[in-house]
């Protein structure tokens, strides 16, 4: 079987996060990385040249294909952020746990296990937050280290 293409790789997420452009993005994701060490207790590591992730598990789907990926994360992508919450995409009791937060979240779009954002002002990030923590909660019960 053929490995998941982002894997994870040697770049400080430091260094990532400090060549964000524009300005604004840039000062939005060190908000995102402080929320989400706050949430996980993971220090982030890089997926790909564009994924900050926190924490990781290893799974096999039905196909046979083993994919070790992370636990969550988000990527502050130019047109909006990506957050991905994979607790919810793994879990049907936690994603409608999301869909009840989503509707008190704030101006956002969403994938099967991202939530994408504009801006942090259009959200609110105690919300952000509780989908965090309930994700958080979910992968680690699903997936024990």
């Amino acid at each position: 079987m053929a490995e998941a293409k982002t894997q994870v790789t040697d770049v400080d997420p430091a260094d990532f996060l400090a060549a964000v452009e524009p300005e604004r993005k840039r000062e939005e994701a060190k908000v995102l990385d402080a929320l989400f060490r706050k949430v996980t207790g993971e220090m982030p590591r890089m997926w790909g040249p564009s994924i900050i992730g926190y924490g990781s598990y290893r799974t096999t789907y039905a196909s046979g294909r083993d994919v070790h990926w992370m636990r969550t994360g988000f990527s502050p992508r130019k047109a909006k952020h990506s957050l991905y919450l994979m607790g919810g995409y793994c879990d049907p009791e936690t994603g409608e746990k999301h869909a009840a937060m989503l509707e008190r979240l704030g101006k956002h779009s969403r994938g099967k296990s991202c939530v994408y954002v504009n801006k942090l002002a259009d959200i609110d990030l105690e919300v952000l937050e509780e989908m965090l923590r309930n994700d958080w909660d979910e992968m680690n019960r699903r997936y024990p280290e």
